[in-house]
């Protein structure tokens, strides 16, 4: 099984043990496009692995902060009294870099950028970039999809 994720489709497609094509999700990835430095709030290229799976057994829309659920659960109404909040919700795939100096290590490494493949706000839309660098999903894709891939999932992010 394996992930591949295009910024210029804003797509992910989930494949197989066979190598087809299983699934495939729109997505949104960096507002500031590609780029592997910290800081920059862009979306890292290159072949990664999910390190962790966050958020099992969690409630739809559950909000987390720092990886922990905070109680709360994703609403329109809560949405709108805190405009500007980037909503991390639902489950969590944590990537980890698997290319030395381009996406591990130093100050290019995506751990260490926390970058997810996470549930976003009902509101944001997808198919277009506005995340922070990491890439969003839609809730419901994002519970089918923690439920399909094992920590150690290869991902790949391409142009």
């Amino acid at each position: 099984m394996r992930i591949r994720i295009e910024l210029g489709a804003q797509a992910l497609a989930l494949f197989g043990a066979d190598g087809a094509c299983i699934r495939r999700y729109a997505v949104s990835t960096a507002l500031n496009g590609a780029g592997e430095a910290e800081g920059s709030n862009r979306t890292p290229r290159g072949r990664h692995r999910v390190r962790a799976r966050i958020g099992a057994g969690a409630p739809y829309a559950a909000v987390f902060r720092g990886r922990r659920p905070t109680g709360e659960v994703w609403t329109a109404a809560l949405a709108a009294a805190q405009p500007g909040r980037d909503w991390i919700l639902s489950r969590i795939l944590w990537l980890c870099g698997e290319e030395p100096g381009r996406n591990r290590g130093g100050g290019v490494d995506s751990m260490r950028r926390y970058i997810y493949i996470h549930g976003t706000g009902d509101d944001q839309p997808m198919g277009v970039p506005r995340s922070h660098g990491c890439v969003r999903m839609r809730n419901r894709d994002i519970v089918e999809l923690f439920e399909l891939v094992p920590a150690g999932t290869a991902v790949e992010i391409v142009e």
